[in-house]
Formats: structure tokens, C-alpha cells, sequence
């Protein structure tokens, strides 16, 4: 039999490489993916999980009935879940908050507790998700904390398993390889295996907008002070001793914008669906490779899979409120508005005309309000509801004059404002004019909506 596994953990590894053909696609030089979703818990983390419980089984630090408890963004925990459901252990994690939904819920499902902690306090903040984990072990009784940043059984297991599957897949033809580093496993062990077989290789760390790890290689300490970022599962901000720097030749920084627009472009042109990070890792790869003088293969590894991820990368309204794509309001203007609209005649008020006057003009019209005028001047806004109110209370009769019921919410727009602007107004209650050469337009709440509902960005 081939391919037949006595559990799912005998399962994990060997997972493919496959070439980008359409990502930089002018480059001279030739990227590879190590696609490690293809573990069965559909991440790289798999594959220090198995080693992590197994050696401290050894070691009698984990015994039956015991608790795993790990601080994790997701991925390692996973793993773990999986092991600890065949192996028959209680697993409890600690998660920052930026943790996205779906990873939530998968380990959940596999009957692990999830305790959430805030993303934006100090590694020694007792809130922090390590902060938690700790004091979790301390209150647990028969507990073991798998403590991936720290416990060197991570990085000795890409070293033995990931590091010789790499070789055994591409040998001497790899010239270049990239990763990210959360805990720094996976760089430290598979770099310090491909140095020993390739000492030309060159090992690089790409490494988010925010984290510590690329100040911390080329200046040995903190220039630029940690700050939240979106990507997910790499960079720090502390120093995880899994973070072996001595088998790197180089970082490069990444922003969550490149990131997540990345992660878009390799499903919709390579048709590989993975997580950010692994876009990160990606980009970070390919402004390495314009250092390069001569053709290399670069190989970068993609840690997980990008359906953890739907509500955020792949959630358009996510993306523009994030930044990451254009908002309608930003990129549209109020020419884009009052061009979309037909032409008609602008119908309009004097201040002296009578209540019934005005509301047979609507009618005909088939307008809920119209500009008011005195004088040549607009002066302000009727719509219907001005006129109803009063009439049905008795406090105006039909056939006094409308200049009782005008109201001055009124504000000057330009053809140039983008709808950002147009809305802030409207939503402080003003009804916006703009001037088109002789034509005024009147621009309300329902133009707005009526417009951004036809866009093709926001129906399809």
C-alpha cells in the first residue's frame, strides 16, 4: 500500500514544492513555494507540534491526562489540538485579539479552550498572550506548556525532517531561501541545514512592518519601537531564543499592504490560496531577489492555508476598511456622482410662493423637495416632510407662504470633494450643492446610496 498511514500524524511532511510562473513574471530569476498547507492541519506547525509532545513524553513532562497549554497565533496550536485529540490530552490556548475568527473556531472545534488577550500591551504586560500562558501553567494542575518560542525541540525538528525534505526536493539548485520567523523554528532549522549542505546559500528572514526581528539582526537592538501590524503567525516583539540569527544572511521588512495584496494576487494568478504571511515571506523574496546579480532560484516557504483568512484578506469590506484596498468614497468624486445622474430641469421655489403651490409643482414633478430662492439666491430646502408636519398639526394652512418652513441646512460642495467628504457633511444633516457651470445640483443621502449601490465593486 502506498500512501496508507496508521494515524493523521504520520501524515505530516512531504509536502510539494511548485514553481510561481506568473508572480514576477519579468524577474530573471525563478521562485519556488514550499506549500507546507499541505500538512493535514494545514500549516508548517504541524511538524514541531508531533516533536514538541513526543519529547516531552520523554521526558515525563507530559503525562496521560495532562493539559497542553500554549501561547499561539493559531497554527501551532492547531497542531497540537491535533496531536493532543489522537494522543488524548486537554489543550488550552492563548491567543492575541488581531487572531482571526476562523482560527478560532477550528480549534474550538477540536475541543480546545481559546482564551483571547489584547494584541497592543509589552511582552511582560500581564495581559499579554505569553503572560497568560504562563500563569496558566502555574494555576493548572498536570499541565505542560509547550513553550514553542523557547523550546529548542522546534527548531531541532526542521533541522531533522523539513531541512532534508527541502534538499531531497531541490539540492544544490537552490540558491536562496525565505521565511518568516514567529518563533523563528522554522528559519533557524531549515537555514542551519541548508548552510551545512550549500554554504553559498543564502538564508533571509522577511520580517512585517512592526516587529522587532529585522532591527534586532542589523543593529543588534530596537531602533524603530513595535507596533501592531495585521499579518498574522510572524515577527515579534520580543526575542525568542528559537530565533537563531547566526544562520541568516539577511532581512528584509514587509508592510501588511504589500502582504495582503500579495495573498490576492498569488490565488488569482498561481491559484495557490494561502495566508498572509506566506505573501509576506513572498514579497519580501522578490525585493531580495533585485539584489541579486546573477539568475537564482529562490525558494519561499508558505506556511499555511489562506482559508483561516477569509474573513480578512479575502473580505472586501475588511481590505477597505483596513486600508489595504480603495475605498468608493475615497476614489470617487462628486463629478463622478452628479455625471451619473440624467440631466432634467432643475425645479426649484421662491420663499413667496403658497404651501399648495409648491406641493402641486412637486407633484408634477415627482420630487420630494426642491431648492428654495429669494431674491436670486438660494436660501435652503423644502422636501415633503417640511410641509406634512405642519399641515397635519394645524400649525400652517396651504395657503400661507413656504418661507415659514425653509431650512438652511445647506453646504457648497465642489466637482473635485471625493465622496468621503460629500458623506461627512451629509451625515452632519446638510443637503450639498454643487455648481456645474450654470446647472446646481442637489445632492442628499439617497444620491449617495443610490450611487455607490450601482457600482460593480460593491454589487458583484
Amino acid at each position: 500500500m502506498k500512501n496508507v498511514f496508521n494515524n493523521i500524524m504520520d501524515s505530516i511532511g512531504r509536502t510539494p514544492i511548485v514553481r510561481l510562473n506568473r508572480i514576477a513574471l519579468h524577474s530573471k530569476h525563478t521562485f519556488w513555494a514550499k506549500l507546507e498547507f499541505f500538512n493535514p492541519g494545514g500549516s508548517v506547525k504541524d511538524r514541531i507540534a508531533v516533536c514538541i509532545i513526543e519529547e516531552a513524553e520523554k521526558r515525563g513532562q507530559l503525562k496521560p491526562g495532562g493539559t497542553i497549554i500554549e501561547a499561539t497565533s493559531g497554527n501551532t496550536g492547531l497542531g497540537l489540538a491535533m496531536v493532543a485529540a489522537v494522543r488524548g490530552y486537554r489543550t488550552i490556548f492563548v491567543m492575541p485579539d488581531k487572531i482571526s475568527e476562523e482560527k478560532r473556531a477550528i480549534l474550538r472545534a477540536y475541543g480546545a479552550k481559546v482564551i483571547i488577550t489584547p494584541t497592543a500591551v509589552e511582552p511582560d504586560d500581564a495581559r499579554s498572550y505569553l503572560s497568560v500562558a504562563k500563569k496558566l501553567v502555574e494555576i493548572t494542575p498536570n499541565s505542560f506548556y509547550s513553550n514553542q518560542y523557547h523550546n529548542p525541540d522546534n527548531p531541532k525538528q526542521h533541522y531533522r525532517t523539513t531541512g532534508p525534505e527541502i534538499w531531497d526536493q531541490m539540492g544544490d539548485l537552490i540558491d536562496v531561501f525565505v521565511a518568516g520567523a514567529g518563533t523563528g523554528g522554522t528559519m533557524s532549522g531549515v537555514g542551519k541545514y541548508l548552510k551545512e549542505k550549500k554554504p553559498s546559500i543564502q538564508n533571509i528572514l522577511a520580517d512585517p512592518e512592526g516587529s522587532i526581528l529585522y532591527d534586532l539582526y542589523y543593529h543588534k537592538k530596537v531602533v524603530n519601537p513595535p507596533h501592531p501590524y495585521k499579518v498574522e503567525g510572524v515577527g515579534e516583539d520580543m526575542l525568542p531564543e528559537n530565533v537563531h540569527f547566526n544562520v541568516m544572511d539577511g532581512a528584509i521588512q514587509v508592510d501588511d499592504r504589500s502582504s495582503f495584496l500579495m495573498t490576492r494576487e498569488l490565488v488569482a494568478k498561481e491559484g495557490i490560496c494561502v495566508g498572509p504571511s506566506s505573501a509576506m515571506a513572498l514579497c519580501g523574496a522578490i525585493e531580495w531577489s533585485k539584489k541579486l546579480e546573477k539568475p537564482s532560484n529562490i525558494l519561499i516557504l508558505f506556511p499555511d492555508n489562506g482559508r483561516a483568512y477569509l474573513s480578512k484578506a479575502f473580505n472586501d469590506a475588511w481590505m477597505r476598511e483596513n486600508g489595504f484596498l480603495p475605498s468608493p468614497l475615497k476614489s470617487k468624486t462628486v463629478a463622478d456622482l452628479v455625471g451619473n445622474r440624467s440631466p432634467g430641469e432643475l425645479i426649484s421655489a421662491d420663499v413667496g410662493e403658497k404651501v399648495l403651490e409648491v406641493v402641486q409643482k412637486m407633484k408634477a414633478a415627482g420630487i420630494s423637495q426642491v431648492p428654495v430662492y429669494s431674491n436670486g439666491q438660494i436660501v435652503g430646502i423644502l422636501d415633503e416632510t417640511d410641509i406634512l408636519e405642519p399641515l397635519v398639526k394645524g400649525s400652517l394652512k396651504s395657503t400661507e407662504p413656504i418661507i415659514h418652513l425653509v431650512k438652511g441646512t445647506l453646504v457648497y460642495v465642489q466637482l473635485t470633494d471625493d465622496l468621503a467628504s460629500l458623506n461627512e457633511h451629509l451625515l452632519k444633516g446638510y443637503v450639498a450643492l454643487v455648481q456645474e457651470g450654470k446647472r446646481l445640483h442637489i445632492v442628499t443621502k439617497i444620491d449617495l446610496l443610490q450611487f455607490l449601490g450601482a457600482m460593480p465593486e460593491l454589487t458583484n
